[in-house]
């Protein structure tokens, strides 16, 4: 077939779809003739509603991004202003390449706080995020990478990458309309299959880049460290973690006496709960800290200092929603050498090991023992964070880049093919 032939067939084709199917219906088959013939390159957009904040599933989906890059020209959709700066002060990953695009939200603009919780759609009202959903038609390939059920994809392939089902089905839910599902942890994809009755398509591990180098950290310091967002409803535990080591220090000071706990995060800019949390702090002398919104490099630099690592998200709730789903930075702390101390929930038995490359705990008085047998056997510490830094092997960047570049290539295939089209 020549290409006036061609062009000719896809013309007819389009306008046949444009009849029957409408506009968006119409674009999304020249958009995958184009792509398919070697026209231009694709065209993705990668969706949060949360970029503007230090995160584990934003790390994740920019990581992704970047991976993406070499086939893709990538637009960043938001709801805030952002800035590819700050990704690469926060996660140190060069996005420059990418373009970005706020798309604002009446509803929530309104409301003036930075949190777009999807929560907040009723089924009384029209739903707010049909913005991003009439966006999302502009590009071949449209990544959703919230968790936010209530956006409709409209481009001719559409991903979304679960972090957790956090609403059960209701008004304004296309989770099943993405052409593929990606979850992070086998405990997201079990609850996938609870609460939305669907499996999803593909296991994609959070990447984690952490690694000290070749010296393996240098020498350990006396430092418990916590590095968990300091959400406003106080999900992450710091709160009970930090009245846990307050109590270690009371009671043993022996043992605990000239330990430090630092708890390093990031956070919007009103926060009651850190607010609340500085203030518990201000009688120990220094011996809890708080580093919020610090710089990867900083981040770095405490990974490298501390031989401890704690992490109770999940503890004293009963919603799933409210565990960690995977646990990020316990595998960063791992790769470190930081012996984890963690809570028996969530995705993190996935990752920790009880009694090999650390210990999972079900209570502050269980992390507090674990904690103890630690402090007293600095061999113990030193033998587990070998084997802690050999089980996160399996979660390094490298591996998700891999296999992320394996999603994309399929739905790469699934734009080119002809499958829709309906060319004579």
């Amino acid at each position: 077939m020549t290409f006036p032939e061609t062009a000719r067939g896809l013309a007819k084709a389009v306008e046949r779809t444009s009849r029957r199917d409408g506009i968006q219906a119409a674009r999304n088959v020249l958009a995958k003739r184009e792509v398919a013939l070697g026209l231009r390159r694709p065209t993705m957009a990668v969706y949060d509603q949360a970029f503007q904040f230090i995160g584990g599933a934003q790390k994740y989906g920019l990581t992704m991004t970047a991976a993406l890059l070499d086939t893709f020209d990538i637009t960043l959709l938001a709801n805030k202003d952002i800035r590819t700066e700050d990704f690469k002060e926060w996660y140190g990953l060069d996005l420059s390449a990418c373009r970005v695009k706020a798309v604002k939200i009446p509803f929530y603009e309104a409301r003036g706080g930075q949190h777009l919780d999807p929560a907040f759609v009723t089924r009384d009202m029209e739903n707010p995020f049909h913005l991003v959903s009439r966006e999302s038609g502009n590009y071949d390939v449209f990544v959703n990478n919230s968790m936010n059920e209530m956006v409709f994809p409209l481009a001719p392939v559409s991903v979304l990458i679960c972090h957790f089902p956090e609403r059960r089905p209701q008004s304004y839910f296309y989770a099943d309309r993405y052409t593929r599902t990606v979850c992070n942890s086998r405990f997201t994809a079990d609850w996938i299959e609870k609460k939305w009755g669907f499996s999803p398509h593909r296991l994609l591990y959070p990447p984690v880049d952490m690694e000290p180098g070749e010296d393996g950290g240098g020498p350990r310091n006396k430092i418990i460290l916590s590095v968990a967002r300091f959400e406003p409803e106080g999900f992450k535990r710091q709160r009970e973690m930090i009245g846990a080591f307050l109590k270690l220090r009371k009671l043993r000071p022996d043992a605990a006496g000239d330990w430090r706990f630092v708890l390093a995060g990031g956070s919007q800019a009103k926060n009651a709960y850190l607010d609340r949390l500085r203030d518990m702090i201000s009688d120990s002398g220094g011996a809890v800290e708080l580093k919020v919104n610090i710089p990867a490099s900083d981040l770095k630099a405490l990974y490298r200092e501390a031989s401890i690592f704690w992490h109770m998200c999940g503890l004293h709730r009963e919603d799933p929603g409210e565990t960690e789903h995977f646990g990020m930075t316990a595998v960063e702390a791992m790769q470190n050498g930081l012996v984890p101390v963690v809570y028996d929930g969530g995705g993190l038995p996935e990752i920790v090991d009880h009694g090999v490359n650390g210990f999972r705990v079900e209570s502050t008085a269980g992390l507090l023992a674990r904690t103890l047998g630690l402090l007293a056997d600095p061999d113990l510490i030193a033998g587990m964070g070998r084997a802690a830094r050999e089980k996160a092997k399996m979660f390094s960047r490298t591996n998700f880049e891999k296999n992320a570049r394996a999603i994309f290539d399929e739905a790469l295939d699934l734009l080119k093919s002809p499958a829709g089209l309906d060319v004579e």
